[in-house]
């Protein structure tokens, strides 16, 4: 029960937060900026992220244990995975924002228009839901012949395919070349974005300059930082596939599928209102509209 109410508590506050942000971005003026569509855009994706995890888990600490069909837990493992695919593409497609605003600031308006920021964003989702889609459909093609008790918290890739009777050598192979487009290139774009970023923060003279330009940035790499931390411990590390048993434990297994499917969600909005004036700002003023008379 305590688990219950804790992850309760985490998802209420996690869909509250972002809808938050999602409102406020739609509804403020001030925040009709690229930055901004982008961070509402995450918040969709992190919304789709926990509600595919989160009350199926409820329902399962509720009544101490739950069972799901096959074809259910394709469809979650499905969506789940794209939502994550999408958000490795959006966060470098931030980044790539981030690097325009700095380094080409009077050409920024003219490039990120929102025409072209709603073909970024409309790319990422199906860039992340096609691809995602050959992988699910060769999971979906394993025999499974043995026992059907899934030892994780969600029907994910790595518990889904240990219990798979049949050779998955193949699957193994998918997954390292996904790893191109889904972990590789956006990395890539990141690191050379900001790369240039620091290039061009450097070459302010004033020390207020290099703070303001440093400060646009800092929420997209905090948040960066976690995602890609906890996708690299739980899906790049080649021992996890190869040796399961001399990977991760399934308590750590856990716990870091956790951290980014539940309280990275929770998190996420956090970095953005609370590091952001603007976000806070609009808060106060949305507060100010609707209850000071």
């Amino acid at each position: 029960m305590f688990l219950f109410s804790l992850l309760l508590v985490v998802y209420c506050g996690t869909i509250c937060g972002n809808l938050l942000i999602i409102t406020l971005v739609s509804t403020s003026k001030n925040l009709h900026t690229p930055m901004y569509f982008f961070i509402s855009e995450l918040s969709i994706s992190d919304i789709f992220v926990i509600s595919e995890v989160v009350p199926n888990l409820l329902y399962i600490l509720l009544n101490n244990g739950g069972t799901i069909t096959f074809i259910d837990c394709i469809i979650q493992m499905y969506f789940f995975c794209a939502s994550e695919a999408f958000e490795c593409f959006l966060l470098a497609v931030m980044s790539y924002d981030r690097y325009v605003a700095i380094c080409n600031p009077l050409r920024y308006s003219t490039i990120m228009t929102r025409g072209y920021c709603i073909i970024l964003s409309i790319t990422s989702w199906l860039i992340g839901f096609s691809l995602i889609l050959i992988h699910i459909l060769k999971t979906a093609k394993l025999h499974f012949c043995g026992s059907n008790i899934i030892n994780h918290l969600f029907c994910d890739l790595v518990p889904l395919i240990d219990l798979a009777c049949s050779d998955t050598s193949m699957i193994h192979l998918v997954v390292y070349i996904m790893g191109i487009p889904f972990v590789i290139i956006p990395i890539a774009i990141i690191v050379v974005s900001y790369t240039y970023i620091i290039l061009a923060v450097l070459r302010i003279s004033s020390t207020t300059g290099r703070q303001k330009a440093f400060s646009t940035c800092s929420s997209h790499l905090i948040v960066v930082s976690i995602f890609y931390w906890t996708i690299f411990s739980i899906y790049v590390i080649p021992s996890i596939y190869v040796v399961p048993s001399k990977g991760l434990t399934n308590t750590s297994s856990k716990f870091l599928s956790l951290l980014y499917s539940v309280f990275t969600p929770l998190i996420n909005p956090m970095i953005y209102s609370l590091r952001n004036k603007d976000i806070i700002k609009a808060v106060q003023r949305t507060f100010q509209k609707h209850v000071i008379w």
